[in-house]
This record gives C-alpha cells, sequence and structure tokens, in this order.
C-alpha cells in the first residue's frame, strides 16, 4: 500500500466530518472566536490588527493566507466569490486543517518508512491509519484550531531532519515556532536527536543485534584519536573507516537479561564523537542555534513566551502533568500497554533484576507522591468550564476523594516505566533523557490541564518505538475509532445552554 493510497483513505473521513461540523457548527466555537477574526482581518490585508486574548503567534494565520489563495482562482473564476476577503469564511479556514491532517498522514508513513526500512509498506499503513485516527488529532482536524498545523509543521521537521536536510529543517523550525511557541522545545529535541544520527549514525538499537557492551575509554580514545582518524568531506564522513569502527562500539542493544550501558559511557563516547566532527555539526546545525537565538530574542522583547492573556498563561511548576502525560500516553496505547502479557512481560524484566527495579520503582512512586502532593494546579478554567471533558476527569477521577490521587501513583510509575521500556528497545539512554526532558519542558510549565497539548509528544513516542503486533494496531485503531464517534456524536448532537450566558454550548477537547 502506498503513500497514496494513505492519503486517499484519510481523506475518505476527513472530507464528510468536515462538511458535516460546517453544515450543523458553521459559527466559530471556542477558541474558534478568537483564531477566525484574527485571519479574516489579515485576508483584508490588515495585518496591524491584533486580538490580545491570542496567545499565539500568527504562523497559523499566515499559512491560511497561502491555503486561501490557493483556493481563490478557482472560486473567483466560477462566481462563487468577488473578493478575496469573501472566501474567509469558517468553513474555508476549518479546510485547510483537513488538507493539513493528510499532508500530517503522509509524513507520519514517510517517518516509518524512512526510520524502519524492515517495516513492510502493509504495516507503515496500517500503522499511518490508525495514528490519523488519534482522538485528539483527529477531533481538531475539523476545528480551526494550531494543534494539526503544529504537529503537521513539527513532523515535517522531523522528516527533513532524518533526511539530513538540515538548512530545510531550520526554516520548518521557524515556522513551527511561528505557530506555537512550545515547538521551540521540539526543534531543540529534534536537533539533538539528528545530532546523534549524524555523529552516530548507528546510534539505534538493533533489535536482532547482539548484546554487546561499550568498548573501554582507552579504545574510544585510540579510535577517536585525530592523528589516526582522517575526516573526509562533509558528505563522505561516513565511509572513513576509524569513524565506522566507532559507530559499530556504540550500536549496542538492550536485551531482558543484560543491563544498559551506563549513561555517562554513552555520553562520554557522544563527547568525543562531537569534538572529532565539531565543525561539521557546527555547520549542518547552525541554521537551528540561529532559530533558537531569534527566538530568545522574541522572548525578551515581548516579556514572557505567550502573546495575548499572559496572565492567565503565567508559567508554574506544574511537574504533575508529566505524570498525567505518562498515564494518557500508556492509556493511547492500551493494547500494547495494559494487557495482560505485556504487565507479566515488564514484570519479569523488573524481576531479572529486583534490586535495580526496587530503587526505580521506589524513586518513581517517591517522586511521583511529590510532584502530585506539592505540584498538582488547579487552574481557574479547568473548573470553571464544563465544556471539557478534562473538566469531568479532574473532578470525577482525580478530585473524586483526597485519597485518588495518590492512588493512582502507581499507574502513572507503571506508565513511565513502559514508556522507558519500549523506547530503551530502540534508543540509546542519551535520547531517551532528551525525550523526558523535552516533554518535561513543554508540559510542567503548564498550569493549565489540556490532552491536546500531549499530541506531539505521544506522536515522537509511538514514531520511535518498534510496536509491530498488527493485532494490536487493529484493536488501538478500533477503540480511536470508537472514541472519535462517541466525542464527535456529543459535539455536534449533544449541545446544551448555560443559564448565566447566551449561546449553545458543545463538549469539547
Amino acid at each position: 500500500m502506498s503513500r497514496l493510497a494513505v492519503g486517499v483513505m484519510v481523506s475518505m473521513w476527513v472530507i464528510p466530518v468536515l462538511l458535516l461540523v460546517n453544515h450543523i457548527v458553521p459559527d466559530p466555537y471556542m477558541d474558534e472566536i478568537f483564531h477566525i477574526p484574527q485571519a479574516q482581518q489579515y485576508c483584508r490585508g490588515n495585518f496591524k490588527s491584533w486580538d490580545p486574548m491570542i496567545t499565539t503567534p500568527p504562523g497559523l494565520y499566515f499559512l491560511s493566507l497561502g491555503h486561501v489563495a490557493s483556493l481563490f482562482p478557482g472560486m473567483f473564476c466560477t462566481e462563487l466569490v468577488s473578493s478575496f476577503s469573501e472566501i474567509c469564511t469558517a468553513a474555508t479556514l476549518r479546510s485547510m486543517n483537513g488538507v493539513l491532517a493528510v499532508i500530517c498522514s503522509l509524513l507520519v508513513y514517510e517517518i516509518l518508512t524512512l526510520s524502519r526500512p524492515a517495516l513492510s509498506r502493509r504495516d507503515a499503513a496500517l500503522h499511518t491509519i490508525v495514528l490519523s485516527l488519534y482522538p485528539l488529532n483527529w477531533f481538531f482536524t475539523f476545528l480551526y484550531y494550531t494543534d494539526v498545523a503544529s504537529l503537521t509543521i513539527v513532523l515535517a521537521m522531523y522528516l527533513t531532519c532524518l533526511k539530513q536536510r538540515f538548512q530545510f529543517s531550520a526554516l520548518l523550525a521557524a515556522l513551527a515556532i511561528l505557530i506555537r511557541q512550545t515547538n521551540v522545545v521540539w526543534m531543540v529535541f529534534v536537533a539533538c536527536s539528528g545530532i546523534l544520527n549524524y555523529i552516530l549514525p548507528s546510534h539505534c538499537k538493533g533489535p536482532t543485534q547482539p548484546d554487546d557492551h561499550f568498548v573501554s575509554t582507552s579504545k574510544i580514545e585510540g579510535l577517536v584519536d585525530k592523528k589516526s582518524v582522517n575526516v573526509g568531506p562533509l558528505r563522505n564522513r561516513k565511509s572513513d573507516s576509524s569513524i565506522d569502527a566507532a559507530n559499530h562500539s556504540v550500536s549496542t542493544s538492550t536485551s531482558s537479561q543484560h543491563l544498559v550501558p551506563g549513561i555517562l559511557d554513552e555520553v562520554q563516547i557522544i563527547l568525543l564523537r562531537l569534538w572529532l566532527l565539531k565543525w561539521e555539526v557546527l555547520v549542518s546545525f547552525g541554521p537551528f542555534f540561529v532559530v533558537l537565538l531569534a527566538f530568545f530574542a522574541f522572548v525578551r522583547w515581548n516579556g514572557s513566551v505567550v502573546l495575548g492573556a499572559k496572565e492567565a498563561h503565567t508559567v508554574s511548576p506544574h511537574f504533575a502533568q508529566i505524570m498525567y502525560f505518562g498515564l494518557a500516553s500508556a492509556m493511547a496505547l492500551a493494547p500494547f500497554s495494559f494487557g495482560f502479557s505485556q504487565v507479566v512481560g515488564l514484570c519479569r524484566l523488573l524481576w531479572s533484576n529486583k534490586l535495580l527495579s526496587f530503587f526505580q520503582i521506589l524513586s518513581g512512586l517517591t517522586t511521583g507522591f511529590l510532584f502530585v502532593h506539592f505540584f498538582s494546579i488547579e487552574h481557574p478554567y479547568l473548573v470553571a468550564d464544563n465544556r471539557h471533558y478534562t473538566f469531568y476527569v479532574w473532578r470525577k477521577v482525580i478530585k473524586s476523594n483526597w485519597l485518588t490521587k495518590y492512588l493512582l501513583l502507581p499507574l502513572y510509575v507503571y506508565s513511565w516505566l513502559f514508556i522507558f521500556s519500549i523506547l530503551g528497545k530502540v534508543r540509546k539512554n542519551v535520547w531517551l533523557v532528551l525525550f523526558f526532558l523535552a516533554c518535561a519542558a513543554v508540559l510542567i510549565p503548564t498550569p493549565l490541564i489540556e490532552f491536546r497539548y500531549y499530541t506531539i509528544p505521544f506522536y515522537f513516542l509511538i514514531l520511535n518505538c518498534q510496536i509491530n503486533d498488527s493485532r494490536g494496531w487493529f484493536i488501538m485503531g478500533f477503540i480511536y475509532t470508537a472514541v472519535n464517534i462517541y466525542t464527535m456524536t456529543m459535539f455536534l448532537f449533544h449541545p446544551f445552554h448555560w443559564t448565566h450566558e447566551h449561546g449553545t454550548q458543545r463538549f469539547i477537547w
């Protein structure tokens, strides 16, 4: 099954659902009341107008201008519109996210086939279609929010970095940040991951490779001694025999019977390789650094990361957010995380090194307790708006009893152990640390619990593990479809009214 077939299949549900949403909910809803009028101002050429309630940069509106411009000639010739601004309706602006959702599915397919060449096209297509049904991304495909555009550009940035088109990747990173500021974290993560790929092309753990440990420090120093290494041109660096030897020494794998080599050994090798290839790395990844400096300059000029409504989006130490993300991701992978065989397999892995596992679990429980006890934030928006599902999760689950948030601690710890176990089979310890730090940098400063904030880290999680059970993927696709039908049915056909405010209200993620 080719990428064209994937695009067609995704379009088969994007188009009819988008038409249905625009028919039943033609007017802007929720955050659309800010985004759509702002985009319409840009369509009129009024680029100086800005709604102070909008917290994100205008990248979404610039993308919308390009989308509208592509539709305008045909609609003008058929006399459906007489001016450019007339085409900027809510339906047209929403349709851009429909187009981006299809593009996003193609990017996922490309990333899977590039990073996992052993994966058959049929399985790659299955994984892509299931991930296109991921409830958070699927739902906001049909509304004019920044989520779909943000995910699509970030994945495009990641794909181009995997293909070593670093300048283009940095350009996409700038666009991603222009859509949502927190994407600067994912730019840094992608750049760091790209550097690992660049200096250690075999840094991923092969699932069928033997489990060999790192060579000693003295041997590493010998391998990377400048006198014995003749680094060729930028494009020919992989052909150097000594570099290949060094790459072979770090291409280790993890098994349930052996300990993963220490992270300090990995850092030592990475630093040595960085020193060896410092000028090549600087030239290749310099554009990312330029974008990062530009972002810091913007924050200094703006006085904050967010643009508008700064009082409601202040940076807060919301450490419990990282625990929520772990559980939400494990639940999104329920066929693989909470199945009997998976639980037994993880327990056996922990039992194989009882002492280390005991300290890991104890540390996780202690850290989780401190996070949920001292750093659980109840944002005013969370408890005041019953249109969001997080309102009910907070009231009916986490706050149902004073003890509940502590009873969830084992689930939080298990979820992160599961995440580390599936990623640890493929990625090095350093990569795992980078991923965790990126998740923490994005989620912990955010005081408001929003499931859609978990979308990008979830995609990086699922795209960097190797779960090949087709039966599990089919079950996950069925679960996603059921959730999507439920949430869209509630949104479209079960509106309600507030006694203190006029207008129709609808349930939303």
